[in-house]
């Protein structure tokens, strides 16, 4: 008797712990595998579940995993006990139903730093760091199940598709491509790194092959080729009925093409300054750019970008090569790099035009204060505990927070390497970890900040604080120099950093910062100045309305002496 009972028991026991799980081969694979194993769900046959993993309210869902020396005939297992996930965190919170699932595995590669350190890392493949596009990337074709987390399914998937390589773009009259062998990174790296840029060349520049030209540096993500320059007008048959949710637009694709046209024609004018435009090609194995700077985890990018690939970009297409004739400009990222490489490198840079920058002051990175808060996630009282909000809209309604944004990035990637924003700004910012990968600036899963890698921070990343504290020594470096631009309703709460820094920049004496900090009402993300045009336009002028900028307030700022008028032919 007393034997059936212990049998019942066990197999009750049994049965409360069985669970739905996921198990997953690699058939056609040689050799051991290293990456992130990914299991989506989704509820929508519009897309394929890969492309829907997003911050917004109507994400999909993922679990992920580590995969480690892995031999993928072996299958391997995704499950509640196992999987992190995102926006459910454990599998047996899925609500039971028809899915489409979908596995993916993010591949990583092997490299051996010169800091002596050996980490797995996704390499960019040319897609600019797009784990659900990114070539060579395993995956499996979206099926229809019907999942159950309390049922005991074994749901079997094969990784037998391959991300396609991606063609390289070629060159035209006018938009030319160069890549360089980066000695700076290959030796931090350990294996041949690359850096490259697609550069714009002004009218005129074959017939007028005596003139050198100043450099205009773009910044931002990772381009595939030069971007918002088209020869030809708008295609006919182009569709205008997609809608764009972000702007609220239909046709917005066809309202791209007129924009992109509309600058080739404002580009070869007879009025428009004569510069070489460029767009760096710098992903790294952290994201799809490198945030133009040096840093522990990443490397020396700064240097390898302001010394190696610039030179050798001004001596084959006819640059005049000296720091007074580059300026910079961009948004979002590439506003941060704006302002940071001008910071960096004042001998280098003659302008900067920073739009909605990433956090330039620290005291209010997104809607955290790395420095006097306790945790990233929450706001605290005695008797309140409150989520920080993460993304709003115009009217300030919020659509994710902070907490659900980072665990996203756990979900998709382990030790900072989802390949998203949070994650970029750690690698880039922190020093680097006993185990060679970024020490965290706050737990990933809690949200309690480490102090000593705040102070890290500060020192060598918090651009507000840098330039105060570094004003008497390069004041009249940065002087006139700095431009800023941001939404006063930043979807991502960047305004709040803006506004801190304008006031510690107007504080600032002997000299003055005489320079630039403007707002847009009620503007979003992407907001550069324009006060004329809402974002859905302004965002896709940013040369045509920069480069003019600097032309006129480079007679202020360029050595006196020096050449202003070849190049204005």
């Amino acid at each position: 008797m007393k034997k059936n009972l212990l049998w019942a028991f066990l197999l009750l026991s049994a049965g409360s712990f069985a669970q739905t799980q996921f198990s997953i081969t690699a058939p056609n694979q040689q050799g051991l595998l290293d990456g992130r194993l990914l299991v989506m769900l989704s509820t929508s046959a519009d897309r394929e579940p890969r492309f829907d993993i997003t911050d917004a309210l109507n994400t999909q869902l993922v679990f992920g995993i580590d995969a480690e020396n892995w031999n993928g005939a072996q299958a391997k297992v995704i499950n509640n006990a196992n999987g992190f996930g995102y926006p459910k965190r454990y599998m047996k919170e899925v609500p039971a139903g028809e899915y489409y699932v979908q596995v993916l595995l993010h591949k990583y590669e092997t490299f051996h730093r010169k800091d002596g350190h050996t980490v797995k890392m996704p390499m960019d493949r040319g897609e600019g760091q797009q784990w659900n596009r990114a070539p060579g990337n395993l995956y499996s074709k979206p099926i229809k199940i019907k999942f159950d987390p309390k049922g005991t399914s074994v749901i079997k998937l094969s990784l037998d598709q391959v991300i396609p390589p991606i063609e390289e773009p070629k060159d035209t009259k006018y938009i030319k491509h160069i890549k360089i062998q980066s000695k700076l990174l290959t030796e931090f790296w350990g294996r041949p790194m690359y850096l490259g840029a697609h550069i714009l060349l002004p009218e005129g520049f074959d017939e007028h092959p005596n003139v050198k030209y100043p450099l205009a540096i773009f910044h931002g993500h990772f381009p595939d080729d030069f971007d918002g320059f088209r020869t030809i007008p708008p295609d006919e048959n182009l569709k205008t009925d997609d809608y764009n949710a972000r702007f609220k637009l239909y046709g917005y694709n066809k309202i791209v093409q007129q924009e992109a046209y509309d600058f080739y024609k404002i580009w070869t004018g007879k009025d428009f300054p004569r510069v070489l435009a460029i767009e760096i090609q710098h992903a790294c194995p952290f994201y799809d750019d490198s945030y133009a700077v040096n840093s522990e985890n990443i490397g020396p990018y700064g240097d390898a970008i302001t010394y190696e690939l610039i030179p050798e970009i001004e001596k084959r297409f006819r640059g005049i090569g000296e720091g007074w004739a580059r300026f910079t400009y961009g948004g979002s990222t590439g506003g941060w790099e704006a302002l940071a490489v001008q910071v960096k490198y004042p001998d280098q840079y003659n302008g900067c035009y920073a739009a909605c920058p990433d956090p330039i002051d620290f005291r209010a990175f997104t809607t955290v204060n790395i420095y006097e808060d306790k945790n990233a996630y929450w706001y605290e009282s005695q008797f309140k505990k409150l989520a920080k909000p993460g993304h709003r809209d115009y009217l300030g309604q919020v659509s994710a927070t902070v907490a659900e944004m980072n665990m996203r990035e756990l979900a998709l990637g382990t030790k900072t390497r989802s390949g998203q924003q949070f994650d970029i700004w750690e690698a880039v910012y922190s020093p680097v970890g006993k185990d060679g990968y970024p020490k965290r600036i706050w737990d990933k899963e809690t949200g309690v900040i480490d102090k000593e890698v705040a102070n890290y921070w500060k020192e060598n990343y918090d651009l507000a604080y840098i330039l105060k504290r570094d004003w008497a020594k390069n004041g009249e470096k940065w002087k006139g120099r700095i431009h800023i631009y941001c939404g006063d309703m930043d979807n991502y709460y960047l305004n709040n950093a803006v506004y801190l820094t304008e006031e510690m920049l107007k504080g600032l004496s002997n000299p003055s910062y005489d320079g630039e900090v403007d707002y847009g009402d009620r503007a979003e993300h992407c907001w550069n100045g324009d006060h004329t045009q809402p974002n859905a336009i302004s965002r896709l002028r940013y040369h045509r309305m920069f480069i003019p900028k600097w032309a006129e307030e480079v007679k202020k700022t360029a050595p006196k002496g020096v050449d202003l008028k070849s190049w204005r032919y």
